[in-house]
């Protein structure tokens, strides 16, 4: 592989006067490392792309909006939310589908310096209370079916002002969006701090309340240079080490994303979003993802680019209709949110001939990727979720805190421009999650001799069984080599004797019949056998997951009886 090339094209590309030069600043009395040449708030990135005005960008179903449209409409909804008395520090909380509606409103908060608070669209009534109460917005655009779920609790709201969002019936007291828009004008002239929020993304977390986390200016603009990079880096080291060489005078290809998770997280938003947005690329819209549906969508629309979690692409490249659409336009299947099993990796390969696997690993509290990984390197390290963005200090570290030598795995802390400035209301969870600028990710991790990062589990997700660590991520992975499977979910349950003990929630590919002792036997003969599932639960419904599409593990342990496991 081209490791050396690698090296290189890193080093030129970020070095002194190069495009992704790296310097240092401080920020909340700590030393960060960020891109000398990073636009200094989202609002510049949004007002560049004005350049792209004919171009389509935002399409859903029948509906197509161009740039040109976009910014009509931004400019309306940020001259509306000032004629409300929202100003620069103030929030807007967006609660609704993946609608067109939901950038637009995004973008005007952003370029007005207002923070825009993704609302999960899947809250209860209870929990989209909680929200309003903690990140206390001054606007509310909310769609019909979270419109009903504000009726159920009224008050929720408080003060703020509701924006119905394609509602048929207008609540008594609400603006339309229609009206909004009426508005019109031209985007206001605001001075944007680079490092107020620019965005509140509630973490995904399964247990307790989601904290809001704050995402600046600083942080997202960063996360979008280090998504640049990652692209630039690997053609450039690609080409050199295969010493195949695109036409340097031939034009990019505008991108054409997929848009199949929620935008109020940052893989929809953060990364694909503003990647898609800032080179003036076209971002088609689901209602709800179905694998089927998006193999239509992209026969139609020519994508490019498919980012999700793992289990999506899963479902994509094994749909058995896969091969009656034309799939020809894509050249990345990949994401994030959780981690890549290698198999996978293998069958996007195999699977989609024009297309490369890619992944990047991040968080909500980095604003985005923290590594990336595609093409040669991902087959070649197809368990490694890559290496950090430049952008990014690592230490891989004890339980004490103290740095461990590579190879050795321990929880990785990352610093940089793109660590979120801590929890709103939160000065607790603040304080425990990064100290000196240093983000505790909560993942076990090792770096190997080129620097590429190895995701071993999520810390808490690791079963202690008799003294041995058993990393579940590996354990799913081994459990996917099998081809019967469709979906599998390990976890830990309490064991008098070893203290935990492995276990595994399974459902099989239609049509396909295994035991569980076969798929023990499976395990044995790929890993040691002390990490072969005890417990093995064959489900005939899909696994439940939140709403980033992440399994729920403590939901599984709640529902699964052990007396009731193969």
């Amino acid at each position: 592989m081209h490791y050396a090339e690698l090296d290189k094209a890193w080093a030129e590309l970020t070095g002194p006067g190069a495009p992704f030069e790296i310097t240092t600043v401080e920020v909340g009395g700590a030393p960060i490392r960020a891109f000398l040449a990073a636009p200094p708030s989202v609002r510049e990135l949004w007002l560049s792309t004005l350049a792209f005005a004919d171009r389509d960008y935002l399409v859903y179903e029948d509906e197509r909006i161009t740039y040109g449209e976009a910014h009509a409409k931004v400019a309306a909804i940020a001259n509306w939310l000032m004629d409300q008395g929202v100003r620069p520090g103030d929030r807007v909380a967006v609660a609704m589908r993946n609608y067109p509606e939901w950038m637009l409103v995004y973008w005007a908060g952003v370029s007005i310096g207002v923070a825009v608070v993704g609302m999960n669209a899947w809250w209860t009534a209870g929990e989209m209370a909680y929200g309003f109460k903690d990140s206390d917005p001054k606007v509310v655009f909310a769609d019909a079916e979270r419109i009903a779920r504000i009726a159920e609790q009224p008050g929720m709201l408080g003060d703020a002002v509701l924006v119905a969002v394609r509602a048929d019936t207008v609540p008594p007291g609400a603006v339309s969006f229609a009206d909004v828009l009426a508005r019109g004008g031209d985007l206001p002239a605001v001075a944007v701090d680079p490092d107020s929020d620019a965005c509140i993304f509630y973490t995904s977390g399964t247990t307790g309340f989601p904290k809001g986390a704050q995402l600046t200016h600083r942080g997202c603009v960063n996360n979008l240079m280090n998504m640049m990079f990652a692209g630039q880096v690997t053609s450039l080291a690609t080409q050199r080490g295969t010493g195949v060489f695109l036409d340097p005078e031939a034009p990019p290809p505008i991108p054409v994303t997929l848009v199949t998770t929620p935008l109020f997280h940052v893989t929809a938003n953060n990364c694909g979003a503003y990647a898609t947005t800032a080179a003036g690329g076209k971002m088609v819209l689901m209602y709800r993802w179905d694998a089927g549906e998006a193999l239509k969508l992209i026969e139609r629309e020519k994508i490019m680019t498919v980012s999700g979690v793992p289990v999506m692409a899963r479902e994509l490249v094994t749909h058995p209709d896969f091969g009656k659409y034309d799939t020809s336009s894509l050249l990345s299947v990949g994401g994030g949110g959780a981690q890549i099993q290698p198999d996978l990796v293998d069958k996007i390969e195999k699977t989609v001939t024009t297309a490369r696997p890619n992944t990047g690993y991040g968080m909500t509290e980095t604003c985005g990727i923290i590594t990336s990984i595609s093409g040669d390197f991902f087959v070649d390290k197809p368990a490694s979720c890559g290496r950090a963005m430049p952008s990014f200090e690592t230490r891989v570290v004890d339980d004490a805190g103290n740095e461990l030598p590579p190879g050795q795995p321990g929880e990785l802390w990352v610093r940089g421009a793109s660590v979120i400035k801590g929890y709103i209301n939160r000065p607790d969870a603040t304080a425990e999650s990064i100290t000196d600028g240093w983000l505790h990710t909560g993942d076990v991790a090792r770096l190997d001799e080129d620097g590429f990062i190895f995701l071993v589990d999520r810390k808490k997700d690791m079963v202690l069984r008799g003294g041995e660590n058993v990393y579940c991520a590996e354990v799913e992975a081994t459990l996917h080599e099998h081809p019967a499977i469709a979906e599998c979910c390990v976890f830990g349950v309490p064991d008098a004797r070893l203290g935990e003990e492995v276990a595994a929630a399974i459902v099989l590919r239609p049509g396909e019949t295994v035991s569980a002792e076969a798929l023990r036997q499976h395990c044995i003969g790929l890993a040691a056998k002390h990490k072969a599932p005890r417990y093995v639960w064959l489900l005939d419904q899909p696994l439940p997951r939140n709403a980033s599409g992440k399994f729920l593990k403590r939901e599984l342990r709640e529902q699964l009886k052990l007396e009731d496991a193969a």
